[in-house]
C-alpha cells in the first residue's frame, strides 16, 4: 500500500497521506515523499496548485518516528535532535511554505504536533466539522518543532499561541475558524469537493502572480517596513513581464474574463 498517494487533475497535484490505521503519524518515507512532490509542484508548470490531504479519520497524528534514520537515545551525541529536527520536521515544513504553488490543506480529522504545523503552513486551511488541532508537544514534555513557534504567533498573536502550547488542548474545527487557524469549516462529506474547488479556482488564476504574492506575504511579518515595500516593488517588476500579467491588463481594457495560462 502506499503510504502516500499521488494524483493531478486539472492542474492541480493532490498529495494524501495513506496511512489511516495509524492516524497518518508521518514517517520518514512520506515525509521525504511529500517534500519531493511539493518540489516538483514548483518546477512542473502543468502544476497550478496543492492539495495535501488524507485518508480516514486523521490528518495527521503527529511524526512516527519508529524507523527513522539516527541514534538510539543511548548513544546520542549534542547536536544529534538539532540535526533531526532540521533535516527532518523543519524540512517538511518548509517545503510548505516555499512552495511556489498555492497549497490547500483539507483537514479530514484531527492534526497533531507536526501534523497541525503541516496544515498550519499551507495557504489555505479548509477543515472537516470534526478536525481538531493540538500543539501535543507539551503532553509528552517536549518543545514545538516543525516552526510551530513560528507559525502559531504569526497566525494568532504571541499570547493565544502560548495558551496553545502551554496547555496543549485540543481545538475544534470551529473554534479553529474563530481564531484564524482555518478559513473555512465544512461537512466532512463536503470536504473533498471544497478542497476542489478552492484548488482548481487558483490553477485557473495568475500563478506566477500568486507565487509571489506568497511569498511576500510569508515574509511581511520577518522584516521591516522598508524591505517589504522593496520585496514588493521587485515581484511587481518581475511580474509584470509574464503572459498573465500583459492578459490581465488587456482583459480589463477590453472588458473581457481573463484567460490566465500559468506563465
Amino acid at each position: 500500500m502506499d503510504e502516500v498517494l499521488h494524483r493531478t487533475e486539472n492542474n492541480v497535484s493532490w498529495i494524501t497521506l495513506n496511512r489511516p490505521e495509524a492516524m497518518n503519524a508521518v514517517t520518514w518515507d512520506q515525509r521525504e515523499r511529500i517534500i519531493a512532490l511539493l518540489a516538483e509542484a514548483s518546477a512542473d508548470p502543468a502544476v497550478r496548485a496543492v492539495v495535501v490531504t488524507a485518508t480516514g479519520k486523521g490528518f495527521c497524528a503527529g511524526a512516527d518516528l519508529r524507523g527513522s534514520p539516527g541514534a538510539p537515545a543511548g548513544e546520542r551525541v549534542a547536536g544529534d535532535v538539532a540535526r533531526m529536527i532540521r533535516l527532518g520536521a523543519q524540512r517538511l515544513i518548509t517545503a510548505v511554505l516555499d512552495c511556489e504553488k498555492p497549497v490547500v490543506a483539507a483537514v479530514n480529522g484531527t492534526a497533531a504536533g507536526i501534523g497541525a504545523h503541516l496544515a498550519l503552513a499551507c495557504d489555505l486551511v479548509i477543515a472537516a466539522e470534526a478536525a481538531r488541532f493540538i500543539e501535543v508537544f507539551v503532553r509528552r514534555g517536549l518543545v514545538p518543532d516543525g516552526g510551530g513557534a513560528y507559525l502559531l504567533p504569526r497566525l494568532v498573536g504571541p499570547q493565544k499561541a502560548k495558551e496553545l502550547m502551554f496547555f496543549g488542548d485540543a481545538v475544534p474545527a470551529v473554534e479553529a475558524e474563530r481564531l484564524g487557524l482555518v478559513n473555512r469549516v465544512v461537512p466532512a462529506e463536503e470536504l473533498e469537493a471544497t478542497a476542489r474547488e478552492w484548488a482548481e479556482r487558483l490553477a485557473q488564476g495568475p500563478t506566477r502572480a500568486l507565487a509571489m504574492t506568497k511569498q511576500l506575504v510569508n515574509a511581511s511579518l520577518d522584516g521591516d517596513r522598508a524591505a517589504a515595500l522593496a520585496a514588493e516593488a521587485t515581484a511587481q517588476e518581475i511580474n509584470m513581464t509574464t503572459d498573465d500579467a500583459n492578459e490581465g491588463v488587456a482583459s480589463f481594457v477590453e472588458r473581457r474574463t481573463p484567460k490566465y495560462l500559468g506563465r
